[in-house]
């Protein structure tokens, strides 16, 4: 099969999920209130994965459930493969009022003011999902996104699965020592930078568009992310060597800007709220069906997989100690790895 027949095999799978499981949605509500000034409100949702990802392919699925919400007065228009610009980008522009959503985690949030939230992208901090919903459930993580509030962006939804985080090299890493001075892309955030610095590697910031080539040319020689990401990406194809470590269980959030969801009316808050919840649903049964769906087709396109034995994963994890060593660095607060792993229980 070629690339292109693989491409939109892969998509008319992903859509065929999706449908599948979202037979349940609500009727749209017949008294929805048109916009202030007449004019249907639109979010323009932007993100750097592709469209035929499990994340692409739920926000694509989010139009139709906010179109039979809202009754039609309000829409969701998507940007995928960053065709809106890098990360830090979208979020400096909700910083100014702009009507866009965008992917983000807690790395990112930590250099936006909030210090604390970072710890949720410290590697090897969960052992399993069931601590990553309680978190996210609990007093502390309601009074960062107070605290993210007031630096003026808005969480719409926190129980997305983004993946767990793998990683791919142009050269084998068996265990955590093979990984030192690796030249090994992140995303540009200083929580993920020192999380694989940590592990031995030389973390290197880049925007998710520029990979590929970077791996192409030597630039870099690996790069982290879920498997649906990097074969989204076509990573694959430029390097070859995969260690399932999964050091972190990445749960991701989607954030507009908090001054422009102010300006809505309640009912249309809500419907936007509850949206991004039901497409949230929607990615992560998606997620679960297609993980092993991606290790598979990686495998047949040469792709060498590693599983780490649990003494090896013992080894990633006793480097990470390293990263958790940093809290004042980051400016954390005292004792908050503790009080993290105690909200989580």
């Amino acid at each position: 099969m070629n690339k292109k027949a693989l491409a939109i095999g892969v998509a008319g799978s992903l859509l065929a999920l999706a449908l599948a499981g979202c037979g349940g949605d609500k009727k749209a509500d017949k008294k929805a209130a048109p916009a202030k000034d007449g004019k249907k409100i639109v979010l323009r949702v932007a993100y750097e994965n592709s469209k035929t990802e499990p994340v692409g392919v739920a926000w694509e699925k989010a139009k139709e459930i906010l179109k039979k919400k809202s009754n039609g007065t309000m829409e969701i228009v998507t940007y995928p493969d960053s065709q809106l610009g890098k990360k830090s980008a979208l979020i400096d522009s909700m910083l100014m009022g702009e009507n866009v959503c965008t992917l983000a985690d807690g790395a990112f949030y930590a250099d936006y003011g909030v210090p604390d939230f970072g710890i949720v992208f410290g590697p090897f901090l969960f052992d399993n999902w069931d601590q990553c919903w309680k978190l996210t459930k609990s007093q502390w993580y309601k009074d960062q996104e107070g605290k993210l509030e007031k630096k003026g962006l808005k969480l719409l939804a926190s129980n997305w699965i983004y993946g767990e985080r793998h990683t791919l090299t142009t050269k084998p890493v068996n265990k955590v020592e093979d990984l030192k001075g690796m030249k090994i892309r992140v995303p540009g955030n200083k929580i993920q930078t020192e999380g694989f610095n940590a592990l031995g590697a030389t973390a290197t910031g880049m925007p998710l568009g520029d990979v590929y080539q970077a791996l192409q040319s030597g630039t870099i020689e690996g790069a982290e992310n879920p498997l649906g990401t990097l074969y989204g990406r076509k990573l694959q194809e430029v390097a070859k060597y995969l260690i399932l470590d999964g050091h972190v269980k990445n749960f991701t959030t989607w954030v507009v800007s908090e001054k422009w969801f102010s300006s809505l009316t309640k009912e249309q808050q809500q419907w936007l709220l509850e949206t991004a919840e039901e497409a949230g649903k929607i990615n992560n049964d998606i997620q679960q069906k297609t993980e092993k769906d991606y290790l598979e087709k990686m495998k047949k396109e040469g792709v060498k997989v590693v599983v780490p034995s649990a003494e090896v994963l013992a080894g990633f994890k006793e480097k990470s100690k390293a990263f958790y060593a940093k809290g004042k660095e980051f400016g954390w607060s005292d004792g908050l790895y503790e009080t993290v792993r105690k909200a989580m229980q």
